[in-house]
């Protein structure tokens, strides 16, 4: 069942289209996910969901019904999760979320009840009375997960909450998400990590440049490149002539490098590897390891867009 949707969303400042003229929705209970670059327009999609900012065009309903010219209706409802970090430094978690529970109208007992609660969902019970300029940024995000929950949204957006932290953080909060969908919440998530994305997520949207490029269930997108395979292939040095000629293979359909690895998408059953070790001694170019692999959701959008999700 549709909860939220966006019809033809168009943003527009001065001369830069931030996005195209965009259409999704939001089923009840899923985890949506808007997987690209940093610059695909994500922040600015969510920022007119969220009725943060207008859009130049188009119309967001919320079960079936406008937002644009009475956005309470959602904001009763919504829970957002800002990309930058909306805390008080100099107040500690406890107070923080306290301030924030009194933003949306909690008091008394039930405020107490929620700051507890929140607490425990995001793990930092014990560290509640510290101020947050002495988190790290893995624990600064968690409490700003919180003060997102306070109200009890049914439906959350969160912007990259990911970024920049620690690993055990972020697999808390990854685990954070999972559970708050299994107990009902709708959930709204972006993200350039295509690996979060492809575990958390029922469905996906594609985003590059302000428009949606591909959508589908992971399966459904990774049938795209289903036609295909994948190369990764770890080299000695990077060379730009090399890299033009893995290009101009006939098979290949896609070359990216990322940290010392080539990643190839090339068409199915074509003989690569011969090309492949044959332009290296070319270029004299040391290959310390290669692995052919299946097709991911970034091969997906290397093979749509010629780039990495993070070039």
């Amino acid at each position: 069942m549709k909860i939220l949707e966006a019809i033809e969303l168009k943003k527009i400042y001065k001369k830069n289209v931030a996005v195209k003229g965009i259409s999704f929705h939001l089923n009840q209970g899923e985890i949506l996910g808007f997987l690209g670059p940093n610059g695909a327009g994500k922040t600015t999609t969510i920022s007119m969901i969220a009725s943060l900012i207008p859009p130049t065009k188009g119309d967001i309903l919320l079960n079936g019904k406008t937002i644009l010219t009475n956005p309470k209706p959602l904001r009763k409802i919504l829970g957002v999760v800002p990309q930058e970090i909306a805390l008080y430094p100099e107040l500690t978690a406890l107070e923080n979320l306290r301030f924030f529970g009194k933003i949306y109208g909690l008091k008394g007992n039930k405020l107490e009840k929620r700051v507890e609660k929140v607490l425990e969902i995001v793990g930092l019970e014990e560290r509640a009375k510290e101020k947050i300029e002495h988190y790290s940024g893995g624990m600064k995000r968690r409490i700003n997960i919180g003060a997102a929950l306070l109200h009890q949204p049914e439906i959350l957006i969160m912007d990259e909450p990911t970024v920049g932290i620690d690993p055990q953080s972020r697999n808390h909060i990854l685990d954070t998400v999972k559970k708050l969908a299994e107990n009902g919440m709708t959930i709204l998530y972006t993200s350039h990590y295509m690996e979060e994305v492809e575990y958390l997520c029922d469905r996906i949207y594609i985003m590059d440049a302000g428009a949606i490029i591909a959508e589908g269930t992971k399966n459904e997108l990774k049938a795209i490149v289903s036609k295909n395979d994948r190369i990764v292939m770890k080299i000695d040095r990077y060379d730009k002539e090399f890299d033009s000629a893995l290009k101009s293979i006939p098979e290949v359909e896609g070359v990216t490098f990322n940290n010392e690895m080539f990643t190839i998408i090339y068409k199915k059953g074509s003989n690569l590897l011969g090309n492949i070790f044959r332009l290296a001694e070319e270029y004299q170019i040391n290959i310390l390891s290669i692995d052919v692999k299946t097709p991911s959701l970034e091969d997906v959008f290397l093979q749509l867009t010629g780039r990495g999700l993070r070039d």
